[in-house]
């Protein structure tokens, strides 16, 4: 391997050594108000963040401004003939807190249409990209390349009272999240249609203007569209999307560098990534099967055989969640209303059924339900958006709707720079021998 990694890869397996058998000795020890296992396992569980914007429920879900999905189902507004939420509403219920009346959700459309021209140098440093390039790759430098257009770099350059930060924020946040839906549409065409490029309807909203740059007309595929943004929006502040724009923003990066940084962390496999791994998964399995519609026997013999192989079951299990989240649920009625005889779908409703005993029996698992990934690819796939390596896209498209409102907070309330302490293994092991105070007073 060479003799530096090789030296790396003898040191890094000692330490690894050393630390799980000081967190198996010593991980419930405290450390101030944490334990060693939080500060080793990725400070899961530990409260060190205020998001104003949502709160996740180990037993009832995400609540936005204390409203549940069902609630935003209900209450939202509409657009005209439809039965699913516009995603500007939840915007404006993240952002000022109350439910928006028809007007305000309309006039945040208007503003969003006005708001949406994206300057010729974002389509030609994306057409600079090969191809074949993944979409959260191209999406991200799409967004990196609008960052020419920042009000707060602008204003900050040439001398800003903090007091107005949150303005230049405010401004360009609308100004961003205004310009997505063209920028990832356009990636969405570059990449699977030749190139062949829709141009905006100024009379949609953003979601359903979104499935039409795409190339999708069915009503109803705007209609999933308007779900899909809604409840991918926002998910508390301490997951790597929303926690990571945040800690950017908190070095006063403007709203274009902090967001790009939160969707590289969506693009990860463990998070964001996760809607592409269970859809993948599915169509394994339907291959090694030969089947569109495989039964629950054969579908518990192939979860089984994949946990055999160390590999999880995408799209099952959640670090907060302790229930069926409640963003499945929603697709799933939504599947049942619009097609309640697709194979696919039908699959994805028996793996739900199959998975969570299976995973039970286990013992050793804390949430066997499904999360949202399980279940938003089947639905894409009905409507002929197959390319699944472009749902992440979606994901982030919607979730700058929840970590652009909260950066509005951050700013408007004057959150400092986030700068957690941290420690060495050397520095614990000589406080837990007493030696040294860990916490350097």
């Amino acid at each position: 391997m060479g003799i530096i990694k090789d030296r790396f890869k003898t040191k890094s397996e000692k330490t690894a050594g050393e630390i799980k058998e000081l967190l198996k000795t010593h991980g419930n020890k405290k450390i101030g108000e944490v334990t060693l296992a939080q500060i080793y396992q990725g400070m899961r569980g530990i409260t060190g963040l205020v998001t104003e914007t949502s709160l996740l429920d180990a037993q009832e879900g995400i609540r936005f401004r204390g409203y549940s999905i069902p609630d935003l189902r209900e209450k939202l507004t509409k657009a005209p003939g439809g039965s699913e939420p516009l995603p500007e509403g939840l915007f404006l219920l993240m952002l000022l807190g109350d439910l928006p009346s028809d007007d305000d959700v309309h006039h945040l459309t208007s503003t969003w249409q006005r708001r949406s021209h994206v300057p010729n140098h974002v389509f030609a440093t994306i057409e600079a990209l090969p191809v074949n390039t993944h979409p959260m790759t191209q999406f991200v430098t799409a967004v990196m390349a609008l960052q020419t257009e920042s009000v707060f770099a602008k204003k900050y350059a040439a001398g800003m009272n903090k007091k107005d930060y949150w303005e230049a924020v405010f401004d360009d946040s609308m100004d961003l999240i205004s310009r997505l839906p063209r920028v990832a549409a356009y990636i969405y065409r570059r990449k699977y249609k030749n190139g062949d490029h829709i141009q905006p309807n100024g009379l949609l909203d953003w979601a359903g203007n979104y499935a039409h740059m795409m190339g999708f007309e069915d009503e109803s595929f705007k209609e999933l569209m308007r779900l899909y943004m809604t409840i991918h929006a926002d998910h508390e502040g301490g997951n790597v999307s929303a926690h990571t724009t945040h800690l950017v923003g908190s070095a006063l990066s403007d709203p274009y560098l902090s967001y790009a940084s939160g969707m590289n962390g969506l693009a990860g496999p463990l998070h964001g990534l996760a809607n592409q791994e269970v859809i993948k998964w599915i169509f394994e399995m339907r291959e090694k099967l030969q089947t569109e519609s495989p039964t629950k026997e054969q579908i518990a013999d192939y979860v089984k055989k994949t946990i055999e192989e160390g590999k999880v079951v995408p799209g099952y299990g959640h670090a907060v969640l302790r229930k069926t989240d409640p963003r499945f649920e929603a697709q799933m009625a939504f599947g049942k209303k619009h097609m309640p005889d697709d194979p696919l779908v039908n699959t994805v409703w028996d793996v739900y059924e199959v998975v969570p005993p299976i995973l039970q029996s286990m013992g050793k698992i804390k949430n066997p339900w499904p999360n949202v990934d399980a279940h938003s690819g089947a639905l894409l796939v009905h409507y002929g958006l197959v390319e699944y390596e472009y749902y992440t896209v979606l994901f982030a498209v919607s979730r700058a709707l929840g970590v652009l409102a909260s950066l509005c907070w951050d700013r408007a309330l004057n959150f400092p720079l986030e700068r957690p302490k941290s420690v060495t293994t050397d520095l614990v092991n000589l406080w837990l021998e007493g030696k040294d105070n860990i916490w350097g007073e």
